[in-house]
């Protein structure tokens, strides 16, 4: 067997995308809610001038059910649940307003789901306009979403860009009828055609493709086809995700046929067989599944050493406040991460309340804030530092795991100075894994290592 191949089944492990740390597990049911609210408070004065703030909307709503999904999803066809979403969102924000001591710098706004184009075009128009109304733009302010190429329309982009929007990501998945038959995902390339052209002729400037390896069905033939089809449309970005198989967290994966699923030593193949061709049409592998054209902001970003990551995802816009709104939304705020309600209904009887809808979160330790700094400069820089005050800590937990690495190929160590190889690129999230430090200390006392 060859090595890189036996690589991939030593580390056909779950380890999580590090969109925050410590990650969403680790984190406690019951948030104090005074207490967010005074770190709110708190980075909000900090950086709000400077930075500005990131505003993420979760749009939970789907006609359809994808049972490869591991969103938070509402799955409904009663779109008299737009307005009534809309005003508890817009009231939430209030609730968050009504905190800040000046008005907010605005800095990056996304829309995300579940699928944001359930919403109509005016609805969504009404969510952005009261988002923005009062706040100031920030010099480097963008906006961008998240679209399904089966009900994406030119109205929904023409609104969106005469409000600033100029990104939109499709999620394209996977072009194969026999694939999307088993994930429950059917899309024409005609559609996915259309949705392009639709956003270039309204004017977007980044119109960036999902796509996934490791789906039930998922071959080689059928991987080159999707993707060289894909990239006949040119997206200036292609994030291209693992499928992660956890039917014991989405619950609708249990739909899947896990005989159907690729093993380890092919779905390595494909990622190589993806890579390959992205590489080959031009395209730079930026780190965390990502590629992108040079020219695109992102790869600009890349290359000055500027990329930062968060619960978007990859960012050219660093702020240390992410505010998420919306069911389950996700907020960031330096010091501590808070989830809003995953039940809508529990959603709406907080925000009608006046109440804040955080129900689980972290406040983070100081140890917490220099390995998350560890984590973010190695998925966004592929290289990091040790700070010499927590040697001790580093030698104890992470430098056994990176010896690991090292002796597979995949991580250079000089000292304190550590560099993900080109060899290392598909375990990227194992090199985060060797800072997270909780998920670490937590398989040591699973293992009965430790009392």
């Amino acid at each position: 067997m060859p090595a890189n191949i036996s690589l991939a089944e030593k580390y056909n492990t779950p380890v999580p995308r590090y969109t925050s740390y410590p990650t969403v597990p680790y984190w406690k049911q019951g948030i104090d809610a005074d207490a967010w609210k005074n770190s709110f408070i708190k980075s909000f004065t900090e950086g709000n001038p400077k930075e500005g703030i990131s505003l993420y909307i979760h749009l939970p709503f789907c006609e359809s059910l994808c049972t490869y999904c591991g969103c938070t999803k509402r799955i409904t066809t009663n779109h008299a649940v737009e307005n009534e979403y809309i005003d508890a969102v817009l009231a939430e924000w209030r609730i968050y307003r009504n905190l800040m001591p000046s008005p907010p710098v605005i800095r990056e706004l996304h829309l995300g789901g579940g699928t944001p184009t359930f919403f109509s075009p005016a609805n969504l128009g009404r969510l952005v306009e009261g988002l923005l109304k009062n706040a100031v733009l920030h010099p480097q302010y963008s906006s961008s979403l998240e679209g399904h190429p089966n009900n994406t329309r030119r109205d929904h982009l023409d609104v969106l860009y005469g409000l600033g929007f100029r990104r939109v990501s499709y999620g394209v998945q996977d072009l194969n009828i026999e694939v999307q038959r088993l994930i429950h995902r059917i899309q024409s390339f005609e559609n996915v055609q259309k949705a392009t052209a639709d956003a270039r002729e309204a004017g977007f400037t980044s119109v960036n493709f999902d796509l996934i390896y490791g789906l039930p069905g998922q071959n080689a033939e059928r991987l080159d086809r999707t993707i060289r089809h894909s990239l006949t449309l040119a997206p200036d970005r292609v994030a291209f995700y693992s499928y992660a198989h956890v039917p014991q967290v989405s619950c609708n994966q249990r739909l899947i046929d896990e005989k159907l699923l690729p093993p380890p030593s092919e779905k390595l193949r494909l990622y190589q067989q993806g890579r390959r061709l992205f590489t080959d049409h031009g395209y730079t592998d930026i780190g965390m599944d990502h590629f992108s054209i040079p020219g695109d902001e992102l790869y600009v970003a890349w290359m000055g050493g500027r990329l930062h990551r968060n619960f978007m995802g990859y960012t050219v816009q660093k702020s240390s406040l992410l505010l998420g709104l919306g069911m389950s939304a996700i907020s960031d705020i330096a010091d501590a991460y808070a989830q809003n309600s995953k039940s809508l209904k529990d959603y709406f009887r907080t925000v009608g309340a006046d109440r804040l809808p955080v129900t689980k979160g972290v406040f983070l330790l100081e140890e917490d804030k220099v390995f998350r700094r560890h984590i973010l400069d190695i998925a966004c820089k592929g290289t990091t530092t040790i700070d010499p005050r927590w040697t001790s800590t580093f030698n104890e937990w992470t430098l056994p795991l990176l010896h690991d690495l090292e002796k597979d190929g995949l991580v250079s160590v000089q000292g304190n100075d550590i560099r993900l190889t080109a060899a290392g690129n598909p375990f990227l999230r194992h090199l985060c894994k060797a800072f997270d430090l909780r998920l670490l200390r937590s398989e040591q006392i699973k293992t009965g290592a430790t009392l």
